[in-house]
């Protein structure tokens, strides 16, 4: 059998912790920041979980993570 390859993608966007979750950077931190308020900005910052609802999706991108 061939190897499975991963979605590159999915690679750089998502890490797999060592417990089997997965974290991800916050969205809406990238661009057009003028309008948006200080503590908006401050709360997007760091990473989060992915819901629980999209991990085995994830999961299935990433076969070896």
């Amino acid at each position: 059998m061939p190897k499975m390859k991963t979605k590159s993608g999915a690679a750089k966007r998502f890490k797999v912790r060592s417990g089997g979750s997965i974290k991800r950077s916050q969205a809406f931190k990238r661009h057009i920041l003028t309008k948006k308020t200080t503590k908006s900005k401050r709360q997007l910052r760091g990473v989060t979980g992915v819901h629980d609802t999209d991990t085995a999706r994830i999961h299935a991108m990433m076969p070896y993570a």
